[in-house]
């Protein structure tokens, strides 16, 4: 199994940016699939952006931009002109079973690995 740890939430002002960072360790996982989800309180959990492991980036999000260094076993979100409603608590997931070279996976059930989540949030 893969352990991940979430580094980089913290507190800033509408129209700032952050750098997330997921740290992988356990397996290698060049080879799987990766992605941020967020969950604001009283919200479901929800997909923002995932890279496959072919290296193709997805974002649900124009200011938000996905991509991984295998060498380093991270992934990175970075998360431009934020604004309140991108407070959330950020979390990194990786499915380590099965997957296609390019193909992201949108759901919370098809990852099985998750990180604890790391706080963002967003000042107007």
């Amino acid at each position: 199994q893969v352990q991940l740890v979430e580094s980089g939430g913290e507190l800033v002002q509408a129209g700032g940016s952050l750098r997330l960072s997921c740290a992988a360790s356990g397996r290698v996982f060049s080879s799987y699939p990766v992605a941020w989800f967020r969950q604001a309180p009283g919200k479901e959990r929800e997909f923002v952006a995932g890279i496959t492991w072919g290296g193709d980036g997805d974002s649900v999000k124009g200011r938000f931009t996905v991509s991984r260094d295998n060498a380093k076993n991270t992934v990175a979100l970075q998360m431009n002109s934020l604004k309140p409603e991108d407070t959330a608590v950020y979390y990194c997931a990786v499915r380590s079973r099965g997957a296609a070279y390019r193909t992201t996976y949108f759901l919370p059930s098809e990852y099985d690995s998750w990180g604890q989540g790391t706080q963002v949030t967003v000042s107007s």
